[in-house]
């Protein structure tokens, strides 16, 4: 469950092992749980963060996500010593084990389906967004055609129209709006008479 899974820990902190992993790779990512974690944005919650991590001897971190993931993983890098040192002075943990726990090593991954980061060429999740969007595009299609509709498709991507532009390319789309170029005054009437036609 992400920051999440450490701040609570107890059972979200488990060992994988090949058969808690068999049969997983059709799925996405999040089979092993995201959430949103107000706790960790504080330094009380990246305390017991830092108190599950020492207590199950882990000082490895592979961080997958966006902005709000890889920044949490920076504070926490930053802030790790002196994390330590609290634990140590509350009698949470020994000067030993503070120690022997003394380095935290993080290696950030860019997990955003909106393929908004830059010096990557596609941002892990963009691709099986992509393959989404498509299943549907592919189904709306036709009932589009056999009823003889227009049917509007919304597709995630906050403030990056990465998805909607390649979905819209790859699918003949009539019309396509993305944040960064809004449309200009007037595209009521223009979007109207192109559907019309």
């Amino acid at each position: 469950q992400g920051y999440e899974g450490l701040v609570e820990g107890g059972d979200n902190i488990k060992q994988a092992n090949w058969l808690s992993v068999s049969n997983i790779i059709q799925l996405g990512g999040t089979v092993i749980g995201s959430a949103r974690c107000k706790a960790f944005t504080t330094r009380g919650g990246r305390l017991r963060a830092a108190r599950n991590l020492v207590e199950h001897g882990i000082t490895n971190l592979c961080v997958i996500g966006g902005d709000g993931s890889l920044t949490g993983a920076d504070i926490f890098r930053s802030e790790w010593g002196g994390l330590l040192e609290e634990l140590v002075r509350d009698g949470q943990i020994s000067e030993e084990v503070a120690q022997e726990n003394s380095r935290l090593n993080i290696v950030g991954l860019v997990g955003s389906i909106d393929n908004d980061f830059c010096g990557t060429d596609m941002t892990i999740g963009t691709d099986s967004a992509l393959h989404r969007i498509m299943e549907v595009i592919d189904a709306i299609t036709t009932t589009a055609q056999s009823h003889q509709r227009t049917f509007v498709l919304e597709v995630m991507g906050r403030h990056c129209g990465y998805l909607a532009l390649v979905s819209g390319l790859a699918s003949g789309a009539d019309w396509l709006f993305i944040p960064e170029s809004p449309p200009e005054d007037g595209w009521e009437d223009l979007m109207c008479e192109r559907l019309g036609e």
